[in-house]
């Protein structure tokens, strides 16, 4: 059996009222193997290669031995789910391990995620397939590099237990990591059930772990308040800045910490189009990427009809009024960094829209438009990488306001050009090269699972020997839609 000395407990099962979980042992796979694991995560948790490689450590990932200091649980909550209530959910293919501590001196939980099913599986067999959890793997890892906030992925297996979906598939397991796996959802399943002392106790429990300067403040779960709205506001920025859609904004999928949380049907957008939808379910757009600001305002709203037992209206009122204008302005600012601009101008926002509708108009790549922007200089009839997209009056005419405005700073050429490059990716995880490598996966060769996660790392960098994986998708493959299916 693997023992890890860093292994602490599971303070979500100190709770002690089973109302807040199940506790549940993982259903084990068979003949598990590893696909990847995570070097750059698991050295911050004191792990190397070879503990992943020894084999009691494999059949700890496949569900079949766990450390013996470990309480596995599966959480409960509810959730709004395309906008109808769903009281009746929770970890259906996910097991709470416990917590591991990390190097900055803290715990993280570790999540099992497709250990088979549970009390909340509702007759599903909570299981997770090869395909699904690449996607997690490489999309939770893509943004955490991108500087988003997002649970992490330490590690993935294989195995040859038959799945049924659209057809049989291998079952498949990942560990997830994330400081902790609490939803707007867990606290809307108490306030459904009318029970308002398991709100204050769980909100008690995330104070106390995660915000501990706010304990005992006479004003903590306002205050607390205040910094999910403002948390949640930064990452939906994040999202637009970069051009990712979430696919799925359920109430349950939201984390109270403000992390890009449950990677579904994501996509990370190719033309620019603001009503693109990357879930093939959303059939009303519900969640298409210029309604990812508005949708997370909503969730906020769910979450603050839920918590109504510990704060008064008139306070929520206050903290949602928090929403817009940190949204807004944490946009701006890192649209600026993407834009090399310096300082803050109040006609910045104006040159912003205009450059959103070109690249909507000329359907310009998102994250390629950027990066070739990098290379622009003053004094350039156009830049012949942005040119090359697409050549036009209106970007000609674009170009021309984008370069007063750079003059208006006294824009240094090379320091701007230096500091969009670390702000801009060259690489970026585009569905057709996730697919790529899920294919290859199935077919046993997950080399390019480790490819993709190298290059992913250090997205800013340029990596001569991988310039295709900059390339544009095939018109055939761009801004395709993903299945929930998992």
């Amino acid at each position: 059996m693997f023992h890890s000395p860093l292994i602490q407990t599971n303070s979500f099962a100190a709770l002690e009222d089973e109302c807040f979980f199940s506790m549940v042992q993982p259903t084990p796979l068979v003949n598990p193997r590893m696909v990847h694991f995570n070097p750059a995560l698991a050295t911050e948790f004191g792990l190397d290669a070879d503990d992943f490689n020894q084999e009691a450590f494999l059949d700890y990932l496949g569900g079949k031995a766990l450390p013996d200091k470990l309480n596995p649980l599966a959480m409960a909550y509810s959730g709004h789910q395309f906008g109808q209530f769903n009281p009746g959910l929770g970890d259906g293919r996910a097991i709470l391990l416990g917590e591991f501590q990390h190097s900055e001196g803290v715990p993280w939980e570790f999540q099992l995620k497709g250990s088979g099913p549970t009390p909340y599986s509702r007759g599903f067999d909570g299981r997770a397939v090869l395909r699904s959890v690449i996607r997690e793997y490489l999309g939770s890892e893509a943004m955490w590099a991108l500087g988003i906030p997002t649970t992490r992925a330490l590690c993935l297996v294989d195995s040859d237990t038959p799945v049924i979906r659209e057809q049989v598939e291998n079952g498949s397991m990942m560990i997830r990591v994330a400081p902790n796996h609490i939803r707007f959802g867990s606290f809307e399943r108490f306030f459904g059930q009318g029970q308002h002392q398991q709100i204050q106790i769980l909100a008690d429990f995330c104070i106390e772990n995660h915000h501990p300067d706010i304990h005992k403040d006479e004003d903590q779960y306002g205050k607390w308040f205040d910094q999910i709205i403002l948390s949640t506001a930064r990452m939906v920025a994040h999202w637009q800045a970069v051009g990712f859609c979430h696919g799925v904004m359920n109430t349950d999928n939201f984390s109270i910490l403000g992390l890009t949380f449950d990677y579904g049907p994501y996509g990370f957008m190719e033309h620019y189009d603001p009503g693109h939808v990357c879930n093939h379910s959303d059939h009303e757009g519900r969640y298409a990427y210029d309604q990812q600001p508005r949708m997370a305002f909503w969730n906020c709203l769910c979450l603050g009809r839920a918590l109504t037992p510990i704060i008064n209206r008139e306070r929520l009122e206050r903290s949602l009024e928090l929403y817009e204008s940190e949204l807004q302005a944490h946009y701006l600012k890192l649209i600026r960094n993407k834009l090399g601009l310096m300082s803050a101008q109040k006609e910045d926002s104006t040159l912003v829209t205009q450059m959103l509708e070109l690249l909507k108009t000329q359907r310009l790549d998102y994250s390629r438009f950027f990066r070739g922007l990098s290379e622009f200089s003053i004094g350039q009839p156009g830049n012949p990488w942005v040119m090359q997209q697409g050549c036009s009056k209106n970007i000609i005419h674009w170009l021309e306001h984008y370069q007063n405005r750079l003059q208006s700073e006294g824009s240094d050429c090379q320091q701007r050009q230096q500091h969009m490059k670390k702000h801009n990716p060259k690489y970026i995880l585009r569905n057709y090269l996730a697919q790529n490598a899920i294919e290859l996966a199935q077919q046993g060769d997950y080399s390019e699972v480790g490819k993709l996660i190298e290059l992913l790392h250090s997205p800013f960098d340029e990596h001569p020997e991988c310039e295709q994986y900059a390339d544009p998708a095939p018109e055939s493959a761009s801004n395709i839609q993903i299945s929930c299916s998992s």
